[in-house]
């Protein structure tokens, strides 16, 4: 099937910023009180355009570690679907963008759907019972990302004190554990590029027995399989850097260096780059080419909150959203508990950006065209 043209589906209602202009497109958010987007590292649009996966929650049902569950926009039949099914952990889920499939953690198992109303949930893989000792899981996978070769995912799961890093086949084959950790690693990325190869960060938790907070030293860590993971600044720990992503031929480490914007080191170390000198940066992602660059920015006392695009060809910019209102008042108390942020990401074919937005007073996913965000911004 060829690739629909987004811009002009039912199914999406478009919305112009008022002071940049930029038009985005907002997915019919009738179908649950809450549509949010992937979260910025995962993708959720099918290869062929047809199928655009999301989060939905159903307050006060839930929160961002259990019971959301996943819809799916077809484009093709115009359709919304709602899946009950599919009550995820974390921001577990991932699509396939060649299958239009769905993966997502449930406790301890690894599932996965298609993405038709006739399409039923299949048992992927399993979380070995002996590691989990009887115990819950607040998580077994931040996020799943896959392998490069495909046939794997990432797992980062925390069981109690413990933190397991390892990879769960796509073939039902055992759970590989790489190392175990007694802080918390978590967010791991496979490599885009190599199988053996994962992002992970060292981030603050809370003691499950005690509720006593653990903070992070240094955040962005490397591990290969069968050896130790390390740091990717030994000479320079810091927690100021986070929400970290693989650039897409794994060559690169993208982050936001708080206080300071969007950077990025070589996966062999090095010195780092200031890519985007934006200093309520919090969250960014690249085009496959990196160089386009888009970002949220969410001050903490939330005044001046927006989307922002950079063109590094030109050196332009253009707000996507120039404000990013908080919720109305009856949905405002929801916002911390689901997670609600921006969250951009470019597509895999770089054609849109998808996100969260709030500009009619709820919680809705929206895509902006990349195009017209270089047009606006100088080719």
């Amino acid at each position: 099937m060829a690739t629909p043209s987004l811009e002009t589906s039912p199914l999406l209602t478009p919305w112009k910023d008022p002071v940049s202009g930029v038009e985005s497109f907002l997915l019919d958010g009738r179908a649950a009180p809450f549509l949010q987007s992937f979260y910025f590292t995962i993708d959720s649009l099918s290869a062929d355009g047809r199928h655009l996966w999301f989060y939905t929650a159903f307050p006060p049902g839930g929160d961002a570690y259990y019971g959301r569950q996943l819809g799916v926009a077809d484009f093709l039949e115009n359709e919304i679907r709602l899946f009950p099914d599919t009550q995820f952990t974390d921001a577990s889920p991932h699509a396939d963008p060649r299958t239009g499939e769905a993966y997502w953690i449930t406790m301890l198992d690894l599932w996965k759907r298609g993405p038709g109303p006739g399409d039923t949930p299949v048992l992927v893989n399993r979380f070995p019972a002996e590691l989990a000792n009887n115990r819950r899981p607040l998580r077994i996978a931040t996020h799943l990302t896959r392998s490069a070769d495909g046939r794997s995912f990432a797992i980062d799961a925390q069981i109690g004190r413990d933190w397991y890093l390892g990879d769960m086949p796509l073939d039902g084959s055992p759970f590989r554990l790489w190392q175990t950790f007694d802080r918390c690693y978590n967010h791991a990325q496979f490599s885009p590029a190599d199988p053996d190869l994962i992002l992970i960060a060292q981030d603050g938790w809370f003691d499950p027995a005690t509720g006593e907070k653990g903070d992070a030293e240094d955040r962005i860590w490397l591990a290969r399989r069968g050896e130790d993971a390390y740091s990717l600044f030994p000479n320079d720990p810091s927690n100021a850097r986070g929400h970290e992503w693989w650039g897409a031929d794994g060559r690169h480490v993208w982050y936001i260096y708080y206080g300071r914007g969007v950077a990025r080191v070589k996966t062999q170390g090095g010195p780092e780059e200031i890519i985007w000198d934006l200093p309520r940066a919090s969250h960014a992602h690249a085009d496959t080419t990196e160089t386009y660059v888009v970002a949220d920015v969410i001050p903490h006392d939330l005044s001046e909150s927006r989307l922002a695009f950079l063109n590094r060809r030109s050196g332009r910019t253009v707000d996507i959203v120039s404000h990013l209102p908080y919720p109305a008042p009856d949905l405002s108390a929801w916002k911390s508990k689901y997670h609600v942020h921006p969250h951009p990401r470019f597509t895999p074919d770089d054609r849109y950006i998808i996100y969260t937005t709030t500009v009619r007073g709820r919680v809705d996913v929206a895509l902006v065209p990349v195009a017209a965000l270089i047009e606006k911004t100088g080719g």
